[in-house]
This record gives C-alpha cells, sequence and structure tokens, in this order.
C-alpha cells in the first residue's frame, strides 16, 4: 500500500473515532445536522421569501428608525439596479467603506442581488489600507460615509473605481430617538459634489433590477484577513458559505425562534460582525436592534426597548455593563442567549455567576472561528452544567458544528497527533474559503486536500473537545517547554484589578524566552508587577510565570484584540 493510500486510511479511521467522541458527547436535543428554514437558496432569496411572509415585521431597527423586511428587500432591489444602471455587472467587485448603519445592509444585499461582490473595508482604514484593498480587488465602484470621503479623494485616481456614492448618519438617524445616540454620530450631513447621494438616488431608482437569480457558489464576497503577517488577504466566500454558517448554528449555537431579537454592534465589516449584524438574522426571519458602535447605556436601553434576546458582546462589555453605575435602572430580562468571547478580559466563573444573578442569563463562550472558514465554527452550548466548560482545561471551544471537521496535524509532516496531544489544527467545513483573492500560492500552502492549516495550536481531548491554544508565531518556548500566551492573560484576566493584558515572548539567555506580559489596570487600581507575579505563580507552573509590566493603554485593533506586534517593539522600554 503506498504510502498516500495509509495515510488516508489512517485518517478515516481518526475521523470515524472523533465522529464517534462527537456523537457521545453532543448534547441533548442538538441537532446533528444544518437546518435551512426554507432550503438550501442564497441568503438574498431568504431576505424575498421573509419579506413576502412577514413583510411588515422589522427587519432593522437603528436608534429608532426602523425598516420592515419588505422595505429592506425593496432598498436592497434599488440598490441592485442603481449599481446596473452604473455599469457594475456580475463579478464586479463594490466596495462598501461603511461603519454599522442601514445603509450597510442595503448595500451588502443589493450588491449580492446584482451577482457582484461585495467588498467590506474597515472605516478606521488609513489612505494606504484602503488603497490595498481598492487595488487588490480592482473595486469598480465604493459605498462610502460622508466622514470618510477625504481618504477616498486621496486614493481614488490610482484605483479602478469608476463610482462612487456616498451617505451619512443623518440620513438614517430618527429625529426622535428612541435609544441614546453617541454624540459623535451626530454631526451635520456633509456635502461631498463629487458622489453620487446614495439615499435620494435609491429613491429616485425606477430601472428594473436585471432578471437572475445569483447562484450559490459565485463569489460574493471578499472578506480581509487581519493582516498581522504581511498584508491582509482576501478570503474568496460565496452564498453557501454564508446560508451554511448560519444553518449550521442555527438550534446548536443559537436558537432562532419567530420573537428571536438580535442586538449587534461588532464592525459589519468584520466577519463576526457580518455573521451577526447581516447574515444570522435575515436568516432566521429575527429582527436585528444594530448600533453603530459599543456603548453600555445604548445596550442597555436597547435590550429594554426592544424586548432583545439575543446578543454577542466581548466579555469586557458584559463587565462594563454590570459595573455600570446605572445598570439597576434597566430591565434585561427578555435576553434568553448572551454569548461573549474572550478577547481581553476572558470569561472565568467569577463573571458567570454575577452575570447570572443580575440577569438570569449565563454567560457562554460564543465559538473558534476564522475568516477564511466564516468563523463560528464550533459552539460551547449546553456545556455550561457545572462550569464544565470553564473547568476543562486548557482553553474549551467545544464541538465542531453539523457539517464540520477537526483534526490536529503536526505542523511540519502534517501527520496526525494522537489525541491529547498539542499541534495544528486543521479544519474542513463548507464554509471554506474558496481560495485567496489574487494569492494563488498563499491558496495552495493554506489550503491542503481541503483541509484548511489554520496556524493556531490545539488539542483534541479524549472526550473529542477541542481546546485552543492560540497562534503558533505567538507561542513561546521557555527552557524548552511550551508555553502559551492566551493561558496566562486568562489568569491574569481573573485578577480583579486588571482590565486586559497582552502577554509576547523576550528573549531570554538562560530561559531562551521569557514571558511578558503587558498589563492595563482597571482605572482606580493600583496592583503591581510583583503582586500579579505572585498571582499567577500560585495558579500555573513556574515556567509559564510571566514578568508584568503595568502599561497605561493596551493597543487595540479595530476589532477588539491585542496587538501583539505592536506590543514586540515596546520590549525595551524600561
Amino acid at each position: 500500500m503506498s504510502h498516500s493510500a495509509t495515510a488516508a486510511q489512517d485518517e478515516r479511521a481518526y475521523l470515524e473515532r472523533l465522529h464517534a467522541l462527537w456523537r457521545k458527547a453532543w448534547p441533548a436535543g442538538k441537532p446533528t445536522e444544518p437546518h435551512y428554514p426554507h432550503g438550501e437558496i442564497p441568503l438574498t432569496e431568504y431576505l424575498r421569501t421573509w419579506a413576502r411572509l412577514q413583510p411588515d415585521k422589522p427587519a432593522l431597527i437603528y436608534y429608532g428608525s426602523t425598516f420592515s423586511y419588505a422595505e429592506l428587500d425593496r432598498l436592497s432591489d434599488r440598490m441592485a439596479a442603481l449599481l446596473a444602471q452604473h455599469g457594475v455587472g456580475r463579478g464586479d467587485r463594490v466596495a462598501v467603506f461603511l461603519p454599522n448603519c442601514p445603509q450597510f445592509s442595503i448595500a451588502f444585499f443589493g450588491i449580492l442581488k446584482l451577482g457582484a461582490v461585495h467588498v467590506p473595508v474597515s472605516p478606521m482604514s488609513g489612505a494606504f489600507e484602503l488603497a490595498y484593498e481598492l487595488e487588490d480587488t480592482g473595486a469598480v465602484a465604493l459605498v462610502a460615509l460622508d466622514e470618510l470621503m477625504p481618504l477616498v479623494r486621496e486614493v481614488r485616481s490610482g484605483s479602478a473605481l469608476r463610482t462612487v456614492f456616498v451617505t451619512g448618519f443623518a440620513d438614517v438617524l430618527p429625529q426622535a430617538p428612541t435609544i441614546p445616540v453617541p454624540a459623535s454620530l451626530c454631526g451635520a450631513r456633509i456635502a461631498c459634489p463629487d458622489a453620487i447621494e446614495l439615499m435620494p438616488a435609491l429613491e429616485d431608482q425606477s430601472a428594473p433590477l436585471p432578471g437572475f437569480v445569483p447562484g450559490l457558489d459565485d463569489i460574493a464576497a471578499l472578506n480581509y484577513t487581519g493582516g498581522t503577517t504581511g498584508m491582509p488577504k482576501g478570503c474568496v466566500h460565496t452564498q453557501r458559505d454564508m446560508i451554511y454558517t448560519a444553518a449550521s448554528n442555527a438550534g446548536v449555537a443559537l436558537t432562532l425562534e419567530p420573537d428571536t431579537v438580535f442586538l449587534s454592534f461588532f464592525p459589519q465589516f468584520w466577519i463576526a460582525g457580518e455573521n451577526a449584524g447581516l447574515i444570522f438574522p435575515v436568516f432566521g426571519g429575527a429582527t436585528l436592534v444594530l448600533l453603530t458602535r459599543w456603548d453600555p447605556l445604548g445596550v442597555m436601553s436597547a435590550i429594554q426597548r426592544h424586548a432583545v434576546t439575543t446578543v454577542v458582546m466581548p466579555v469586557d462589555g458584559a463587565v462594563e455593563i454590570m459595573d455600570h453605575p446605572r445598570f439597576a435602572e434597566f430591565d434585561l430580562g427578555s435576553l434568553r442567549q448572551v454569548r461573549v468571547v474572550s478577547f481581553v478580559k476572558k470569561l472565568n466563573l467569577e463573571y458567570r455567576r454575577r452575570w447570572q444573578a443580575l440577569t438570569g442569563t449565563v454567560l457562554a463562550e460564543s465559538s473558534w472561528g476564522m475568516t477564511e472558514t466564516h468563523t463560528s465554527d464550533t459552539f460551547t452550548s449546553g456545556f455550561q452544567d457545572d462550569d464544565f466548560d470553564l473547568r476543562v482545561q486548557p482553553i474549551f471551544v467545544g464541538l465542531p458544528v453539523p457539517g464540520t471537521e477537526f483534526k490536529i496535524c503536526d505542523f511540519d509532516t502534517g501527520a496526525l497527533m494522537p489525541l491529547g496531544v498539542e499541534g495544528e489544527i486543521r479544519v474542513r467545513t463548507p464554509s471554506l474559503l474558496k481560495a485567496y483573492w489574487n494569492k494563488p500560492e498563499a491558496s495552495a500552502e493554506a489550503l491542503v486536500d481541503g483541509w484548511l492549516r489554520t496556524g493556531d495550536i490545539g488539542v483534541i481531548d479524549e472526550q473529542g473537545f477541542l481546546h485552543y491554544l492560540g497562534r503558533r508565531k505567538e507561542m513561546l518556548k521557555v527552557k524548552g517547554m511550551s508555553v502559551f500566551p492566551p493561558e496566562i492573560e486568562a489568569v491574569l484576566g481573573q485578577h480583579p484589578a486588571v482590565l486586559g493584558s497582552g502577554v509576547i515572548g523576550a528573549p531570554d539567555p538562560e530561559r531562551g524566552e521569557l514571558p511578558l506580559a503587558f498589563v492595563q489596570l482597571q482605572p482606580g487600581s493600583v496592583a503591581t508587577g510583583p503582586e500579579l507575579q505572585a498571582w499567577c505563580r500560585s495558579r500555573m507552573a513556574g515556567y509559564k510565570v510571566p514578568e508584568v509590566r503595568i502599561v497605561e493603554q493596551l493597543p487595540m485593533t479595530a476589532t477588539g484584540k491585542v496587538k501583539k506586534q505592536d506590543l514586540a517593539g515596546w520590549l525595551d522600554r524600561t
């Protein structure tokens, strides 16, 4: 038998064992197959179907402005027709340079209905980053916020852009908001004579929508990775990827009921924000309460005002809500599903106990995932009894959602690793990127026999649960022993004085590397480095205990993660 045939046979046996473990560990009552309420059809057809079945139901609520399913369907039809009128066709890339606002949803669904390709660009981008994505995608049209037009003007001449549409918060904010609106959203509308005013153009649009339904497997979006190493790469995703992600999570990670009301403030240019704010609500025919940015007062007001049932937030947000001086003024009793992500602060027993006592709901970690897989690849729901998910170490990310598979391999050889032994997480899923846009070498390196090489270190335990240990490039070697920064950050995050931390490696002549933790304290706290080191020493092996440096502010990405690459530049600070 050839080596390749033996390897394939070994993989079959390995996966058969894992599937048996997953079936045994599967929570009672959770579906084991993806669920498609209206069949496996494009997300745009889900919007059309819900608009027909429940035309008057609110699809989106924005500080009191309400867009029904019928209106969102109508406006996105007009968006598709408007783009076509300006020469945009199937397969053409359309950049969306907006923060969270209703216009983002209108543009997103309009682009997809036309069969064009959605290119979300972070509204926090600088001119260089904007120019890079426009050049890389060859975008022919762009939808921009009025406040961002100076950047567009700076790069437009060097791009393939033929048409620029502009809009602003003032175009959609109600005269009498029903929840607090951040002051930064309330500025006067900025005139942009060098761009087409989007909302008036939509109202004036009378051209018919091109008469076709986009294919499930046509390119629908180019979602750019964070670019922590080299320049960001555009992940090629389809509408099939989008609806599979929703269908595989429905009923497993999130329950979609007729009265489900989502609240999202996650940036919609980000893949998690695309899922939470664009895909999941429309897939389930639910109402979305959309906020432009995180604001604890706005979140609490929105939950009470609109009977929000489902929200995903960073652990930091949950803590900020619990600590808010006006917390007692709000009724959060409508909440049924609260998922959190551990970026800076990590979910722990103390936070869970406190949140449950205050709200009656249980904080559960959302998922593990990547832009390459449309994220939301695992679920932890159903494993909160006796706090199993928090007591099982290392960091627990649960089981794969229906249809997704994991394996752990040797980073260098690709050989399968036994259960309980760390290695590279590789994932195979229907929502896997089809390629990196314009990067065949990177695609060939990352995609191997239908599996994604994630670059993440993980372990699958004897019960079949996946545990995340961090990025390989972040793993430290201390006296030959592997040390994973997320583990240290999780321990530090349990200290009441710690707001957040970022751990990197510092060269050390005796140990090879030394864990170095940059720690931001809670306002008013006075904990010292030695005190925090002692805290860690009492909770972990001695070789993992970091040197601690207190900093005023951690450098953060647009999506709420600590910029580890920036911390490396702080090594010489005293």
